[in-house]
């Protein structure tokens, strides 16, 4: 959870049958009991779209990791619903070479998870076919007595489907004795008014209480850290402001190409598919000022109050505040060009990279550039935020002859979880000169144990749902205030108002893309990171 600890918490069953350690006293929170209430009542998980790439390779392992680690009751069923025709065994054939391939060597115990899924053909349109799956589960749900059966549905299905699968689920499945809860995945629409439409059909089927918006980037252990990061050190605050802080660049790197998913990723592109949502919450968490609360009952609003002032703050974002780019095969014709897929339309004018610049008009951001990178098939694989402070005026004075380095602070959020601070130190030798180095916390260097283990981002995601918990889930309000943000942007890509510069894959996009961003960040180029050997961090 935003704002929470990144370790799981124990079950409230487990911490009756053994003492818990000195760590987890520490690090468990106070509400932790009363959220593991649902483990003594029966649970049915709907996973709708069962049959799909996204059921199969990040709910089925999220399951799985819960399943494992005794977050899921006793008395639980997972049905794979979907339209294809198919048995039991062929869904579970479908998802044990995944978990195998994750897990290896717990095949016993992939094979207790699979014997509590099975699989139910039905069309998304029909209450009588969903109506039927819990009519057959209800046997289940009422054994040994039980009084309470909780129902979570997964929708890991194309948002065309929503309201077919939303109406049938409403006149014929909802639980009587138990809580109802919907997992929707992106994407949440194209534009404002898509989403507007969406959100419409939704609010009038479900409660907001019933209803978790996925965005699974809120679910990865570096953005869950940043509440804790950003208010729980007393050095962070007092200077997270425009007076210290010069610009903020939030970068997201793939050195992947579309292969396999171009058709799909043409229709929404790189600005729809990962800016609009995934960097614009990570942006609503950098900026966002302290919460009334971060724990305890209900405290998920109040986190997203602070969020959805920041999104209110910033102004929709002009074609001429971005730069737009579109990769091709590079020299060595190892990787297809984008047009070259044949997913992909011959004359497509999709971006596959793009940088742009947004500002928080607040007394807290007023003035300090935040700039959003994006693309696929660059360099390397990274997601980062660099926070840039000014240049103390004293260093200025001291050393005139000197350029000397700017501190940032670094948030690592894949791969290689990490948080670094560049600071500056004299060059060892004769001479006074200041030199960048680093104060560094690289998260599988210190919390190795911790991190071989870690949950996946949908683990730590559908765990917060079962427990009632919203904060890493993301508001309706808190989704029209990004649309409001991106629309005009998007509409004026879409009638080709900006056509993408070719760049070559694996380089670092578009020249004209660091031009841009070094209109608001000096990139230093002799300054690279390199992650602590895990001996390193040993005393």
């Amino acid at each position: 959870m935003a704002g929470g600890t990144a370790v799981l918490e124990r079950p409230a069953k487990v911490a009756e049958g053994a003492p818990a350690t000195k760590e987890e006293v520490v690090q468990a929170p106070a509400e932790a009991a009363p959220a593991a209430k649902y483990l003594a009542e029966s649970l049915t998980i709907l996973v709708i779209g069962a049959s799909g790439d996204l059921a199969k390779k990040l709910t089925a392992p999220a399951l799985y990791q819960l399943f494992t680690r005794d977050y899921l009751p006793k008395q639980m069923t997972i049905v794979g619903y979907a339209r294809s025709e198919k048995s039991d065994e062929e869904l579970r054939k479908a998802w044990r070479p995944v978990l195998l391939e994750a897990h290896e060597g717990e095949e016993e115990t992939i094979d207790a998870f699979l014997s509590k899924v099975v699989y139910r053909r039905g069309q998304y349109d029909s209450a009588e076919d969903v109506a039927a799956v819990f009519k057959e589960q209800e046997e289940n749900e009422q054994a040994d007595g039980q009084q309470v059966a909780n129902r979570l549905f997964y929708f890991a299905v194309p948002p065309s489907v929503f309201a077919d699968i939303g109406a049938a689920i409403k006149e014929g499945a909802l639980s009587q004795t138990g809580w109802n809860r919907l997992v929707v995945e992106k994407p949440f629409g194209k534009d404002t008014e898509s989403f507007e439409e969406l959100s419409k059909t939704i609010n009038g089927l479900f409660t907001p209480e019933q209803t978790y918006f996925v965005d699974h980037y809120l679910g990865k252990e570096m953005n869950q850290n940043l509440l804790v990061l950003r208010f729980a050190n007393s050095m962070f605050e007092p200077l997270w402001n425009r007076n210290y802080i010069d610009s903020v660049v939030i970068t997201f790197k793939e050195d992947i190409g579309t292969e396999g998913r171009g058709g799909y990723f043409d229709s929404f592109g790189i600005v729809r598919d990962v800016m609009q949502n995934h960097l614009t919450q990570m942006l609503a968490l950098i900026a966002m000022d302290a919460p009334v609360r971060a724990s305890g009952e209900n405290f998920g609003n109040y986190v997203r109050d602070e969020k959805v002032k920041v999104l209110h703050a910033i102004k929709p974002i002009s074609i001429d505040d971005c730069v737009l780019g579109q990769y091709t095969a590079p020299d060595d014709g190892s990787m297809a060009g984008y047009t070259e897929d044949d997913t992909v339309p011959d004359d497509s004018v999709t971006p596959t990279y793009a940088a742009l610049v947004m500002h928080v008009n607040n007394p807290r951001w007023a003035g300090v550039p935040f700039v959003m990178k994006a693309g696929k098939a660059l360099d390397q694989k990274k997601v980062e935020v660099r926070i840039k402070f000014k240049t103390p005026v004293a260093a200025e004075c001291m050393f005139p002859d000197v350029r000397v380095p700017t501190n940032e602070l670094v948030l690592r959020v894949q791969p290689n979880e990490a948080v670094y601070m560049k600071t500056n130190v004299k060059m060892p030798g004769l001479a006074g000169v200041p030199v960048a180095t680093e104060l560094d916390l690289s998260y599988r260097t210190r919390f190795d144990d911790k991190m071989a283990d870690s949950p996946s981002a949908y683990t730590r995601l559908i765990l917060d749902c079962l427990r009632g918990k919203q904060a890493s889930f993301v508001r309706d309000d808190e989704l029209r205030a990004a649309w409001k943000i991106f629309t005009p942007l998007l509409h004026d890509i879409d009638a080709g108002k900006k056509q993408p510069t070719k760049y070559k894959a694996f380089s670092r996009g578009p020249a004209e893309g660091d031009e841009f961003v070094s209109q608001f960040y000096k990139r230093d180029p002799t300054y690279e990171w390199h992650p602590p050997a895990k001996g390193d961090a040993k005393m």
